[in-house]
């Protein structure tokens, strides 16, 4: 319950300060699920390729290969890059519903394929809803956590990716294992694997009907009485006389002037910060293991005894099931730890133990210790769930201000799909020409560079609020800026 005070006193800031004191109920958690069932879908059929790989009969090049893996990528960054700007006119839920039935149309269109031209259009459609998701769902989820329990609420993102992933690699194995003679896979197990994606699409566009919708946005629009409604589903009851009295806080008309994007040294510095965090999330090779997993594994010859090709590839689906459960496990572990520990050291911490992870993978691989990929890679994915991974995508929001959120998450979101596409078009060609242990040096060596220039470029960012980032990174520019003057001179 909001206490009372003067209405006419009431400003903007009481209203956000109101929201980031709020107890972090269990309507908070669920309402996290339903926003992040985007990230399941995410998780899911960007992974799910990765065991149908296996069985599509289609000939492919070398190209058509990495674009089958990462053509969902691809549509993913220009999903992204169009989705903040309606987001931010006409709000966050309606997007969300919109991602849930693109995603949905995809998966049907992905498993009636016919050809490969078809499935690669279809994979594309995916990633558009792909895209949008990764972009809105924690701007939504920013705009809603209370600031002590954000970190927490924003690594739900991350758990529903995970979740997928896992649901993903569960689903081919009993899928493949109902015949598992070639025939069959090739013929139908492929398909199955990538249309039953249209079930949890169809759940989240069921239930994301019914979110309220971020009250953050709704205020910044002036819609009062719909953002009275919306706080009230979340247990926050103000009187519509008050939030009225927010039209007169010049704070309020001095945001809603700024309808064009500044770019104040402040918000420059923040968007390098999290663009350099995001590019290097991807291009350090987290998600060589999850979308080649498979077919990596059925490479390196751990299941010679097995009598027949499809159920040693049913194999190498489980094997990878060891890659869904390490990353499910460490990012459960660190929900708390984000609004704790915080995003910078847990990020550093989350670099060097991917750096080891990638370089014991590489001495594995020359010493041809084969099992103990499967341990190393593990060990990468482990830190890259402690300090990598979440804390992206919670920052990707957390940065910016509120009038401009979805804009700029989702041009961040973009620059993530674009590294993502690149790395994952490219690896076919890195392992042909450097090998498994030669690509596994080149994501190591970029682990140690990222973690380098974070260490001096990245401020804290736990337990303050989304307005106050909004001031501390205006400083933190200036400060940086009064260095360079002074070494200049």
């Amino acid at each position: 319950m909001e206490t009372n005070r003067n209405v006419s006193e009431y400003k903007y800031s009481d209203f956000t300060e109101v929201m980031d004191k709020q107890k972090t109920t269990r309507f908070y958690w669920l309402l996290a699920a339903v926003a992040t069932t985007g990230g399941f879908l995410f998780g899911m059929d960007t992974t799910n390729i990765g065991s149908a790989l296996l069985f599509i009969p289609f000939k492919m090049t070398a190209f058509e290969l990495g674009y089958l893996v990462a053509g969902a990528s691809l549509g993913a960054a220009i999903g992204a890059f169009i989705s903040g700007p309606i987001t931010d006119r006409s709000g966050r839920k309606y997007m969300l519903i919109a991602d849930a039935g693109i995603y949905g149309i995809g998966a049907i269109l992905s498993a009636i394929s016919p050809n490969l031209i078809s499935l690669l259009i279809s994979r594309t459609i995916i990633g558009l809803s792909v895209g949008a998701d990764s972009a809105i769902a924690t701007t939504y989820l920013v705009e809603l956590a209370p600031k002590n329990k954000r970190g927490s609420l924003g690594v739900m993102q991350q758990m529903m990716i995970v979740i997928g992933i896992l649901s993903a690699y569960v689903i081919a194995v009993l899928v493949l294992l109902i015949r598992p003679v070639t025939s069959f896979e090739a013929a139908y197990g492929w398909r199955i694997i990538l249309g039953l994606a249209v079930i949890p699409a169809i759940i989240a566009l069921i239930f994301r009907t019914r979110m309220p919708e971020s009250p953050r946005w709704l205020i910044l629009k002036g819609q009062y009485e719909r953002a009275q409604k919306s706080l009230h589903t979340m247990g926050i009851d103000i009187p519509l006389e008050k939030l009225n009295k927010i039209e007169n806080d010049p704070a309020i008309k001095e945001v809603r002037n700024n309808k064009k994007i500044k770019w104040t040294p402040g918000l420059k510095y923040a968007f390098a910060v999290i663009g350099i965090w995001i590019i290097f999330q991807q291009i350090t090779g987290i998600n060589i293991p999850l979308y080649y997993g498979p077919l990596i594994i059925s490479k390196l010859h751990l299941f010679p005894s097995v009598y027949s090709i499809v159920i040693a590839d049913i194999y190498s689906i489980l094997a990878t099931v060891i890659f869904g459960i390490v990353m499910l496990v460490f990012t459960i572990f660190m929900l708390e730890r984000e609004d704790v520990t915080g995003r910078r050291k847990l990020g550093l911490i989350g670099y060097a133990g991917m750096t080891f992870g990638m370089f014991a993978t590489a001495l594995l691989v020359y010493t041809h210790i084969e099992i103990g990929i499967i341990v190393s890679l593990s060990i990468f994915l482990a830190f890259f769930s402690i300090g990598v991974g979440g804390a992206g995508w919670l920052m990707q929001a957390e940065y910016f201000p509120t009038e401009h959120r979805a804009t700029l998450a989702s041009w961040i979101a973009g620059i993530d799909w674009i590294a993502n596409f690149a790395i994952i078009e490219v690896f076919p060609d890195m392992e042909k020409y450097i090998g498994l242990g030669g690509s596994m040096i080149v994501f190591g060596v970029l682990s140690v560079a990222v973690m380098v220039v974070l260490y001096y470029i990245m401020p804290e960012t736990k337990n303050k609020s989304v307005e106050d980032l909004t001031t501390m990174f205006e400083e933190v520019a200036s400060k940086k800026i009064s260095v360079l003057d002074t070494t200049k001179k």
